[in-house]
């Protein structure tokens, strides 16, 4: 019985080292060798080299000057990486319905000049409530009011817009989307931030 005691406290040890410390160690060292900046969080910085967020993790934007990514129902607020969920209302849940009307309702009032119907990833959070993408559609439906907000021509957002595509992974998987951090920074690395623009900088 002792001896048997021995073998499985032998085993677990040596499961423990190996599973436990010797394999995440490894991966994590490999990691930070062959992909640091995916390792690390693909933390995003701007112009000065302060991180502004995760190119994985989707953030709230308010100012008009800039393109606003889908819904979220991460968190009381939103956009909460420590609460990661989705809202699980069903597709007849009155407080769905409500929530997608009064977003529908701001983002017309918001956006005016809008070319024709809401697209439907501004209406619908994502499963995590952290999807840093939209749709191109998605994007393009706020080059207007992105445009007036900054006084800079449609045609000029709109070629940032389109040079922060991404295409299918590997040509085939997913959709083409935009990372609306990223494209976000874009404009300001192009047109500079509002905020310095509103003092005529």
């Amino acid at each position: 019985m002792m001896q048997m005691t021995f073998v499985a406290l032998r085993t677990a040890i040596v499961t423990l080292v190996l599973t436990g410390l010797a394999y995440p160690l490894a991966m994590t060292g490999l990691a930070q060798v062959l992909f640091p900046y995916r390792a690390n969080g693909s933390v995003v910085t701007d112009e000065k080299g302060n991180p502004v967020g995760s190119e994985l993790i989707g953030q709230a934007f308010a100012n008009p000057a800039y393109f606003q990514p889908r819904p979220s129902a991460a968190g009381t607020n939103g956009y909460d990486a420590s609460s990661s969920s989705g809202s699980n209302y069903g597709v007849t849940a009155a407080k769905l319905k409500e929530r997608v009307e009064a977003d529908a309702a701001r983002l017309r009032t918001e956006n005016p000049d809008a070319p024709g119907p809401i697209p439907g990833d501004l209406l619908t959070a994502s499963g995590s409530g952290l999807d840093p993408h939209i749709s191109p559609e998605a994007a393009v439906w706020q080059v207007p009011r992105v445009a007036k907000a900054r006084h800079v021509d449609a045609a000029r957002i709109a070629g940032v817009l389109e040079s922060q595509v991404e295409g299918r992974d590997l040509g085939l998987l997913g959709e083409p989307r935009v990372n609306v951090l990223l494209l976000n920074l874009a404009l300001d690395r192009q047109f500079g931030r509002p905020e310095a623009m509103a003092e005529g900088k």
